[in-house]
C-alpha cells in the first residue's frame, strides 16, 4: 500500500460510493482527508468513522464561491493540501436530447466538468509554489463512447478527460502529476438509477458485472505513488486487466 503519512487529500463527493470509500482507503493509508459533497448528515457520519484524520465542509461544489472557502478550510484546518481527487458527479436526469430542460442538462455539466476546473484552478498556486502535487479526476467510460440519454453525462466526462491532458500539458514542468482514472461500471447508488431508467446497454447489466466501490478508491490510492508515474497526464482503465495487475485487484 502507498504510505500517505503526513499528506492531505481533498475527496469531491465524499459521501457516498468512490469517494466515501476513497476516504477509508485513504485514511488507511495515513492520509488526512478533507471530504466534501452537499449532504451534511453524511458527510459527518463519515467523519465521526474515520478520526482526527477527516474533516468536512458541505456544500455545492458547482458554486465557484463555494471551492474557494472550501480550499482555504482545507489549508487551513491541515495546513496543507498534496492530493486533489475529483470525483463527484451526477447523471440525473437521464433523458434523451429533447427531454431534457436546458437547465437540468446544464446541472450536469457544472457538477461533471466545471466543479473540476474549479478545483484545480484553485489548488493550482499553492502545488505550483510547493514544486509538487497530485490531480486525479474520476473519468468514465462515457467520455469516449457516446450513450443514448448520457449527452450530458458523456459530454461533462469528456471534458473532464480532456481537462486532465491540458493540466498536464501545461503544468507538468512544474511538479504537478495529473492522472484520470475510469473505473468502469461500479456498484454505487448511480448504477441504480441508471437501472431504474431503463435506457441503453448499461441499464441492463446484471448487477454482479459491477465493480465494488473499495476497487477504484484502491487504484486512487496507487495513482498517488510512484509505480504510476507512467500514466501521468494519461487515463487509466480498471477494464484493463493489466491494470487491474497493478493495483492488486486481481
Amino acid at each position: 500500500m502507498v504510505n500517505l503519512s503526513g499528506k492531505t487529500v481533498l475527496i469531491t463527493g465524499a459521501s457516498q460510493g468512490i469517494g466515501e470509500a476513497t476516504a477509508k482507503t485513504f485514511v488507511k493509508a495515513g492520509a488526512n482527508v478533507m471530504l466534501t459533497a452537499r449532504n451534511s448528515d453524511k458527510l459527518e457520519s463519515l467523519k465521526k468513522d474515520l478520526g482526527d484524520s477527516a474533516e468536512c465542509f458541505a456544500g455545492d461544489i458547482s458554486k465557484s464561491s463555494f471551492v474557494g472557502g472550501l480550499v482555504d478550510f482545507c489549508y487551513g484546518h491541515f495546513g496543507a493540501l498534496d492530493i486533489l481527487i475529483n470525483n463527484a458527479g451526477t447523471i440525473l436526469p437521464i433523458g434523451l436530447i429533447h427531454e431534457i430542460k436546458p437547465e437540468e442538462w446544464s446541472n450536469v455539466i457544472d457538477t461533471n466538468l466545471k466543479s473540476v476546473f474549479y478545483t484545480i484552478n484553485s489548488v493550482l498556486p499553492k502545488m505550483i509554489k510547493n514544486g509538487e502535487g497530485t490531480i486525479l479526476n474520476v473519468s468514465s467510460g462515457a467520455a469516449h463512447n457516446p450513450l443514448s440519454a448520457w449527452s450530458h453525462y458523456c459530454s461533462s466526462k469528456a471534458g473532464a478527460a480532456m481537462l486532465t491532458q491540458c493540466l498536464h500539458t501545461e503544468y507538468n514542468e512544474f511538479g504537478i502529476r495529473a492522472l484520470g482514472l475510469s473505473p468502469g461500471t461500479v456498484a454505487t447508488q448511480m448504477q441504480l438509477e441508471i437501472k431504474e431508467s431503463g435506457i441503453n446497454q448499461v441499464s441492463k447489466l446484471d448487477w454482479s458485472a459491477h465493480i465494488p466501490a473499495d476497487w477504484p478508491a484502491k487504484a486512487l490510492l496507487w495513482m498517488c505513488g510512484p509505480e504510476a508515474n507512467e500514466f501521468v497526464g494519461k487515463e487509466i482503465s480498471l477494464r484493463d486487466e493489466a491494470i487491474r495487475r497493478k493495483v492488486k485487484l486481481i
